[in-house]
């Protein structure tokens, strides 16, 4: 089902016409709101009349995380506290929050994009929707909730943890959609396991995840593990929540919402605009956005644009799942090596569980990265050449694929940390 076929199915002519009109209002209520933006136009000798359509937009300068928090708490709103009816906030893990804010409008475009969302992921009005991310300051389980609202779904608006009363909840509600974490995911189906809980014995049939990234083989694992299609959805609370961009049924690439939010792929060193298709640093304006528009916003997550007509019918832009991100990039002994590279070898073997840690060092002058995986029960054995072999194994591949040694380290089943929400990855000790 497709909730607003003029849009989603678009000519790029119409759409274009749809991006110019609304971003030209934009620049203006962000010019004249907005002291930091107004600085920033000037020093680059912008007014608002120099923006006449979407070919204008590289002229304009760049939005990063830091603006937000240089303007705390409220310094980047457009709009008076007395049209604000919803503030969320980002986790804040170094520094202060990003704070942003909604008025009326911005939660009724926000349950519209989460919508349309929902129904590229094949969901409708029978199903029932277990929320399992997080709510409060975090977007992503209101943001849930709201877009199943309007579409008419049952929603259970659990947030994350309390396992054991999410399976329970799974059986004797009938729940049909989970929402929540990939890595979450995961560990419910561990559960499961534990509890004897046979997929047979759910109804699900969708997996709805996002909030951190995971790779393909990863998706594989946990549609075999649930029984479910797993679908991709992105987006980020200074932009506006989950919602902003999702994956359709065909699985080949998100839909991103583009009357509401324009993307582009920027080279991340030089921040020249890339041409459609190559791989580039993902950074967003915003369009229809009161409480906080952001203009070219660097997200850091790199990925790539397509415009082709998708299968489904829909024509909206298709980003790429995430290959990772610009900032969260670790350059050991010169080699990038990104999380999801590794989470990719791990995942094509069978003696290994999705559950790893990065931990990186630095030994005198030199990097040493080392890895903290779980060995599946099945293969954990007291058998020390067993593990060893094991070990090397995983060892070589690494090596092959990265191009670096890795120090492994394999680990009982259940030793790394689970979380509800975003799962950490990488512990960084260097002193850089």
């Amino acid at each position: 089902m497709i909730w607003n076929e003029k849009i989603e199915c678009a000519s790029r002519e119409y759409m274009k016409a749809v991006q110019s009109e609304r971003l030209i209002e934009t620049v203006k209520r962000i010019y004249h709101n907005i002291p930091s933006y107004r600085q920033k136009m000037q020093a680059a000798g912008l007014v608002p009349d120099d923006i006449k359509s979407i070919d204008d937009l590289s002229k304009l300068p760049f939005t990063v995380k830091t603006d937000l928090r240089d303007n705390y708490p409220f310094g980047m709103f457009t709009v008076p506290m007395s049209e604000i009816v919803r503030i969320h906030a980002s986790s804040g893990t170094t520094g202060k929050p990003t704070v942003v804010g909604y008025t009326r409008k911005d939660l009724n475009s926000w349950a519209e994009v989460v919508t349309r969302s929902l129904c590229m992921a094949g969901v409708h009005r029978e199903d029932i929707v277990q929320v399992a991310y997080g709510y409060g300051l975090f977007t992503g389980g209101l943001g849930l909730h709201y877009g199943c609202e309007n579409l008419g779904a049952s929603v259970i608006p659990i947030s994350g943890g309390n396992t054991e009363k999410q399976l329970q909840l799974m059986q004797d509600f009938g729940t049909t959609v989970l929402a929540c974490t990939p890595s979450y995911s995961l560990y419910l189906a561990e559960e499961m396991e534990a509890a004897g809980i046979k997929k047979e014995d759910l109804k699900l049939r969708i997996g709805i995840f996002g909030a951190e990234p995971w790779t393909e083989n990863m998706r594989k694992e946990i549609e075999s593990k649930l029984g479910i299609k797993a679908i991709d959805i992105y987006g980020l609370s200074e932009i506006i929540g989950p919602g902003v961009s999702c994956e359709c049924e065909h699985q080949a690439g998100m839909h991103v919402n583009e009357d509401h939010f324009i993307p582009e792929i920027v080279d991340p060193e030089t921040l020249q605009p890339l041409p459609a298709g190559e791989i580039g640093e993902l950074v967003f304006t915003t369009i229809t956005k009161e409480g906080i528009p952001l203009i070219r916003y660097r997200t850091r997550d790199l990925t790539r644009l397509n415009y082709d007509k998708c299968a489904c019918g829909r024509t909206l832009v298709r980003m790429e799942k995430c290959k990772g991100r610009s900032d969260d990039m670790l350059i050991i002994r010169g080699v990038n090596v990104f999380p999801s590279q590794i989470e990719s070898v791990l995942l094509e073997m069978s003696e290994t569980a999705p559950h790893y840690l990065l931990i990186v060092e630095r030994d005198g002058n030199l990097d040493t990265l080392k890895l903290m995986v779980e060995v599946q029960e099945q293969f954990f054995s007291d058998e020390i050449r067993q593990l060893e072999a094991l070990r090397k194994k995983i060892t070589h591949k690494l090596q092959s694929t990265l191009g670096i040694s890795v120090d492994v380290k394999l680990v009982e089943p259940k030793t790394i940390e689970r979380t509800a929400g975003k799962a950490k990855r990488v512990i960084d000790n260097r002193k850089m």
